[in-house]
């Protein structure tokens, strides 16, 4: 997995620089616990933090090849799951290894066909490549953003890092961010290559940048394209379970422990019951991990998103499959800990208010690494699958807004603006950012010649999905996992299974009547008889008022300091009256403003950041 980080500078001798690429460095530790490296030449330095996982002695990195024309050097985070084919085929071609790990490979396959070696990778990764023969950097991340990957274009060059906390660390940077930075903050639109801090980017998914004394220049490699499908039903099931078999098979090869996080839902359930199948045949039994609440079970009451606990179904998978399942327990002092807070908001470096999403599954990936390396999830199936309850809804197919925001509370424009600071939400205006957004996004989507009207709007629908969303859940999932040093794999985010499954037509997607029906056929005969029939829910959210309780005695203090830098941000009277309601009447979405304050304030204090807010 691992963290990276760099330097290019063409008009200075970065050799004389090394306690800054270090410092660079150092901001990955927490990605890569087992190991560190550093590559210094006059004008690049690379900086590596590994988390060992696959050749453990062998994949010691930054990783370089000499040729007679100069040194290539490779610093590499992810997994290529299709390396052990791609050396096989680079061996036939004439190349030798010295190691067992995929980075090698992948250097290799950059000294087989340079650039066009993305055609040739399948897997989550972000890495980067010096190429001495010509004085030119490459950056690269993988089709869906599975890796995150940032860069900061400086007067001479470029700085680079798995996490904007490495390019921060460089003095050439300024930790300011302006008024555009934090619309996007409050609008959460996952505008793409938005990275809040001035003058830094995010890479965008599919994307490569080559880096020379010309100048930066970036190149998409893949996009989600529209495609006919002929294939019929039996066959399309078919297909995806064979793609879904093989994708959990290849995902599942490591040197470390690894485990499958489980909810209960179809989409984990179905991974966990695939990896059963494939571990039983090696003779290994699959371990599970979940998450929930004390009490949540014996006192759930149905709210507007979540209509049965997770527990009883999480039961129902592991007895099914005879997985050695671990609950992982929490309590409201657990979820509003300052310091859990603190280490989640310091992971995403952004104040994103994501409250008990966050800090839930910050504790439960931690207590997973105490026995796993590596995690499987269910992640983005329903992004894949269509499996949201508002792709189904048909009011929600003449909203003018990105879905999401019409359905969850706390993503509701209300949820997002109302606690921000009179005059700087005026200037914000998140409402029109927002359509802007959504416009941009819609505009973005590819059709088929004669595609019906409804078959036009389910596909931008999930084109929305699959842009948009996926990015923002892919991007905590990896923060919060490396902030401990698991690694977290995502077998629904194949490229080649979300191209075939976004190009099936709609009635294909819902033949049953239901959500994700290719996946529930696909995968029924691992699963229990109830997790088949099971209704969607989305990942757990405490419903103990003591939780909204505590929220606010933490954010009456800060109402009670004077000088408290988060009212620059957020509404001081709005926050007045919410610490003075009943917790127990507190809706959601008021909850999500609670957190997104304590969010914000604990963000100012972690980077003091220069706020350009005129």
């Amino acid at each position: 997995m691992c963290g990276i980080a760099g330097w290019v500078s063409f008009d200075a001798d970065l050799t004389r620089r090394g306690d800054v690429l270090d410092a660079m460095t150092e901001t990955m530790a927490c990605r890569g616990p087992d190991g560190r490296g550093t590559y210094v030449r006059t004008h690049v330095g690379l900086g590596h933090r590994r988390l060992a996982v696959i050749d453990l002695p062998g994949g010691a990195q930054p990783m370089s090849v000499t040729t007679p024309a100069g040194e290539i050097a490779m610093v590499y985070s992810g997994e290529a799951y299709n390396f052990q084919e791609l050396r096989d085929r680079l061996t036939s071609l004439g190349h030798t290894f010295r190691t067992d790990s995929d980075t090698e490979v992948v250097l290799h396959a950059y000294l087989q066909w340079g650039e066009s070696l993305v055609d040739h990778l399948d897997g989550m990764y972000a890495f980067a490549i010096w190429d001495g023969r010509e004085q030119k950097l490459l950056l690269v991340r993988d089709r869906m953003g599975i890796k995150p990957l940032f860069y900061h274009p400086t007067p001479d060059g470029i700085l680079f890092g798995s996490e904007p906390k490495a390019i921060l660390a460089n003095p050439l940077v300024r930790k300011a961010v302006d008024t555009d930075g934090l619309r996007e903050l409050f609008a959460q639109t996952k505008t793409p290559g938005w990275a809040l801090w001035k003058g830094m980017s995010e890479l965008l998914p599919g994307s490569l940048i080559s880096v020379d004394r010309n100048g930066v220049r970036q190149r998409t490699y893949w996009r989600l394209g529209a495609a006919e499908h002929t294939d019929s039903r039996e066959d399309t099931v078919a297909r995806v379970r064979e793609m879904l078999t093989g994708i959990v098979g290849r995902q599942l090869i490591s040197d470390v422990p690894q485990c499958v996080l489980l909810s209960g839902g179809l989409d984990s359930s179905a991974i966990t019951g695939l990896a059963a199948e494939r571990l039983a045949r090696r003779g290994e039994r699959v371990r599970t991990f979940s998450v929930d609440f004390v009490g949540q079970e014996e006192n759930f009451v149905p709210d507007e998103i979540r209509d049965t606990p997770d527990s009883p179904f999480v039961r129902d998978v592991a007895a099914h499959v005879g997985s050695a399942h671990h609950d992982v327990m929490l309590n409201p002092a657990d979820l509003t800990d300052p310091a859990v807070r603190r280490a989640t908001v310091a992971a995403r470096d952004i104040p994103n208010g994501f409250g008990d999403l966050d800090s839930s599954l910050y504790l439960l990936f931690k207590a997973i690494r105490e026995q796993s390396t590596v995690a499987l999830s269910g992640e983005s199936a329903d992004e894949v699958f269509a499996g949201y309850p508002w792709f189904h809804n048909a009011a929600m197919l003449r909203v003018e807004t990105f879905p999401w925001m019409a359905v969850i509370p706390p993503l509701s424009l209300a949820a997002r603006s109302d606690h921000i600071e009179p005059g700087l939400r005026a200037r914000l205006d998140v409402g029109t950012y927002t359509a802007d957004q959504y416009a941009t996004a819609l505009a973005e989507v590819e059709h088929l010649d004669g595609e019906s009207g409804t078959e036009r709007r389910m596909r931008s629908m999930c084109h929305l999905h699959l842009t948009r969303f996926v990015r923002a859940l892919l991007d905590r999932k990896d923060r919060l996992s490396m902030a401990v040093g698991l690694e977290v794999r995502v077998p629904f985010c194949n490229h080649e299974l979300v191209e075939y499954v976004y190009n099936t037509p709609w009635p294909l997607k819902t033949f049953d009547g239901r959500e994700k029906s290719l996946l529930r056929q696909a995968a029924a005969h691992t699963l229990p008889r109830s997790v088949v029939e099971r209704v969607k829910s989305p990942y757990p959210s405490p419903q103990n008022p003591q939780y909204a309780a505590m929220l606010q005695q933490q954010v009456k203090e800060l109402v009670a300091a004077p000088d408290a830098d988060v009212f620059a941000l957020v509404d001081r009277v709005w926050a007045q009256q919410v610490v003075a309601q009943d917790p127990a009447r507190m809706t959601v979405a008021v909850r999500a403003g609670l957190e997104r304050v304590l969010d914000l304030h604990t963000w100012l204090e972690l980077h003091s950041p220069e706020l350009l807010l005129d």
